[in-house]
């Protein structure tokens, strides 16, 4: 096969992958980077961690994510969130989008301990398409192309002490990347609805269902259902599947009360599954009182 078809075809790739936003299997541990009204509520903690994904392992060129963030508080209201998000597609073609985020969300407590809160997310996303290799790197097809992009985002949360519902946009703004009037990046506004709850089964166990559903323009609506069991306060394990997509197992421990490790695998339940070994995801929360109050928290909630 002619060497320009097979990297056209590589690009055709690139932007069919690129129109959805990252989604993690673990998104559970840092819902800001789909809701931006999202909050840890405990007004003394602040929380941080890291994520990393490495997807379809033994397909050249496969998706590889990093999520960098952190949880502030100001005061009992209002709380703010980091996040850096660096995400890659590509070999020697490759596309690489790195985004930096700052989300305020605004409390206002309800009834029965019932809270509503409002986010909105603002900050930059910077796209980088580029070409290496003597195949290709003089070739104008393949042209070097960057471009810096706004990124706006919205939601609303809804929490009490055992469930939550929240709908949001991450990104309300639609952007592409375009090398010689060809789209090899196209994001458009992602719509996600969240939700979950918390059964308390016994003193020692908890068991809590959650969805996300997301929806963007032009792609079939995607969503996941999943059931995280919590035994403890120390030992989690999960499962869940992805419309179409996979089936995923998760396990995660409390190392110690401010320190979290978590892992999970995804197995691909479709076509693409002949092609990959299935996706590892890796994630590190730690939380630091900086205020000596974590007693008020010795039962922390599930989500």
């Amino acid at each position: 096969m002619n060497i320009k078809l097979v990297l056209l075809f590589i690009i055709c790739s690139l932007s069919a992958f690129s129109q959805q936003e990252p989604h993690y299997t673990q998104y559970m541990y840092n819902m800001s980077m789909v809701n931006p009204g999202y909050m840890i509520n405990e007004p003394s903690i602040v929380q941080v961690g890291s994520l990393y994904r490495t997807q379809w392992v033994g397909i050249e060129g496969s998706p590889k994510t990093a999520n960098v963030f952190g949880h502030i508080p100001l005061n009992d209201r209002i709380e703010l969130t980091v996040n850096y998000l660096n995400d890659n597609i590509g070999g020697n073609i490759n596309l690489s989008e790195n985004v930096f985020n700052i989300d305020a969300a605004y409390k206002i407590s309800l009834a029965n301990d019932l809270n509503l809160s409002f986010g909105l997310k603002m900050g930059i996303d910077h796209l980088n398409f580029s070409a290496l290799g003597s195949n290709v790197s003089n070739d104008p097809l393949f042209e070097n192309t960057k471009k810096t992009v706004l990124n706006v985002g919205a939601g609303v949360f809804l929490f009490k002490h055992n469930y939550y519902v929240g709908l949001s946009s991450p990104n309300l703004v639609p952007s592409d990347l375009n090398v010689n009037s060809n789209i090899v990046y196209n994001d458009n506004p992602h719509a996600f609805l969240i939700g979950g709850y918390v059964f308390d089964i016994n003193d020692d166990l908890k068991l809590k269902p959650s969805t996300v559903i997301k929806y963007v323009g032009g792609s079939p609506l995607s969503f996941d259902i999943s059931a995280n069991a919590l035994y403890l306060n120390t030992f989690e394990l999960g499962v869940s599947y992805r419309y179409q997509d996979a089936t995923s197992g998760l396990v995660g421990v409390n190392i110690t009360p401010n320190l979290k490790v978590g892992y999970a695998y995804d197995f691909n339940t479709s076509k693409l599954n002949n092609y990959n070994s299935g996706s590892h995801e890796f994630v590190l929360l730690y939380k630091f009182d900086v205020l000596g109050l974590s007693k008020k928290y010795a039962s922390p909630r599930f989500y």
